[in-house]
């Protein structure tokens, strides 16, 4: 069950479109051929989700390699009023590429074409099913690179439409930062170019940010200009141990306040060290772990690095390790990019949900560790990582899903992480986005600037065909 809009500009409740799928549906096969799919193991696969909520599938997958093509989908979903969902990787954390009312998934994935590289303006113009990877690979040779790394190798489209980051938005910043238009399909099947490449404007209203972090739900994303950056001369990782959270925070704050620029600083727990060690086949103590990477000049980045082994030891650091060979850094960052699948195969058997939370970089010890205790007091089994550079941090809680009260004791500890974040005038999700998982904490965060969103929505997307059922919970 969905929202839309009647005649009079009031909500109405509507169901599932049988009538209005079957025809799309039959329309677009006779555009699309082969490239629509109604098979349940791919539409299955279209409904993937890494979280607990419940796999909803889409009645067809449609893959698209232009603009056109989507408009020509849009188009016809918009004649017979049936849901579109746009598909990257399936990367979302929150039930985002769920089908609640089925319809069609647009699987941009072969949107591939890198467009055009401007190495003077420090830009490049791709189609929204190229990944980070793939991206950054292209760029190899040009001394330029895309730094927003948010671990999963997700589609720059999708990584747009959630306004991703990753472990280096302390530094480069996330991609509401990084990416300077868009050009997006609206509901009516319109072609719209948010802006043009020019650093800055003052030309109207923002239309970039209005789509950046929408999760497919005003339009679909199928081009983007996004910013490079130089790849730094020098480029040193370490690895800090702490004997506390706080500890290790209030090492992060003092490096912060002392403006030394590191591109990544990262929090790992003790239990999240005990899995990696074990994953990675590494040796690092069994205590919280700051895991660092500086960028620069040679002396620059050795300057950087002093200075924070020194705030490091006043702040009860033990162990700095740093390492500046290719082999040594990737090694290091793979272990922490694995560390959802290491603490996968540490709890093998049980259920897991992962969520994030980010606060003002003051309070993040203290919310980590009442998070922790949430955790604890609950018996259930959360490790902790986080973006410790900006506040932003993730919890993999462990449960048994057969079990009613372990379940529901699991969702609670998620809605009183999420609160205690607001309480701390932080945000109930930093990066993850907000699709269905955490929609009830929307007018909690936003009051009535829901109401706003919501007016956005409406006016935009009339019909709620564009990623029903995800970001605004018109019920309330």
């Amino acid at each position: 069950m969905t929202i839309a809009v009647n005649e009079n500009n009031t909500i109405k409740t509507v169901e599932r479109n049988d009538a209005g799928i079957k025809t799309a549906i039959d329309i677009l096969k006779q555009q699309f051929g082969d490239n629509l799919q109604t098979s349940k193991s791919l539409r299955e696969q279209h409904a993937h989700t890494t979280t607990y909520i419940t796999p909803q599938l889409p009645d067809a997958v449609v893959f698209v390699t232009s603009t056109q093509e989507v408009q020509d989908i849009v188009k016809v979903c918009a004649e017979y009023k049936v849901p579109i969902i746009p598909f990257g990787t399936g990367t979302s954390l929150e039930g985002g590429v769920n089908a609640p009312l089925g319809g069609v998934s647009v699987d941009l994935s072969r949107m591939k074409e890198i467009l055009a590289v401007n190495a003077e303006d420090l830009d490049v113009h791709v189609q929204a099913g190229v990944t980070r990877s793939e991206l950054n690979s292209y760029l190899r040779d040009t001394g330029l690179f895309f730094p927003i790394d948010p671990g999963a190798d997700a589609s720059l489209g999708g990584m747009a439409a959630t306004r991703a980051s990753g472990t280096n938005a302390v530094r480069y910043g996330t991609m509401r930062e990084n990416v300077i238009n868009v050009t997006v399909v609206m509901a009516d099947g319109d072609i719209v170019k948010t802006a043009h490449r020019a650093k800055k404007t003052s030309a109207g209203y923002d239309l970039t940010r209005l789509m950046v972090g929408s999760e497919g739900t005003l339009g679909i994303i199928t081009e983007l200009t996004l910013k490079l950056h130089g790849q730094p001369e020098a480029v040193i990782a370490a690895v800090c141990s702490f004997p506390t959270i706080e500890a290790a925070c209030e090492a992060t704050i003092m490096a912060t306040q002392c403006a030394i620029p590191m591109a990544r600083i990262e929090l790992v727990d003790e239990e999240n060290i005990k899995a990696i060690n074990i994953y990675s086949k590494l040796n690092y103590p069994e205590t919280p772990l700051l895991m660092l990477e500086f960028h620069g000049s040679e002396s620059g980045v050795a300057e950087q690095v002093e200075m924070f082994k020194d705030i490091a030891m006043e702040c009860g650091g033990q162990d700095f390790n740093a390492v500046s060979s290719l082999e040594d850094r990737n090694k290091l960052w793979q272990a922490r990019h694995d560390s959802y699948w290491a603490m996968r195969s540490y709890t093998a058997g049980k259920d897991a949900l992962t969520t994030d939370v980010c606060v003002p970089i003051s309070r993040l010890a203290e919310c980590v560790v009442e998070t922790q205790k949430d955790i604890s007091d609950n018996g259930l089994y959360g490790p902790i990582i986080g973006h410790v550079g900006d506040g932003n941090f993730h919890t993999l809680i462990c449960f048994d899903g057969k079990n009613p009260e372990e379940f529901k004791k699991m969702e609670e500890v998620v809605d009183r992480m999420a609160k205690r974040a607001l309480a701390m005038d932080g945000t109930c999700t930093g990066e993850h986005g907000i699709g269905q998982g955490k929609r009830k904490f929307m007018l909690a965060e936003h009051g009535t600037g829901v109401k706003v969103m919501s007016a956005i929505k409406l006016a935009l997307d009339p019909d709620n065909i564009m990623n029903p059922g995800k970001v605004i919970d018109f019920s309330v």
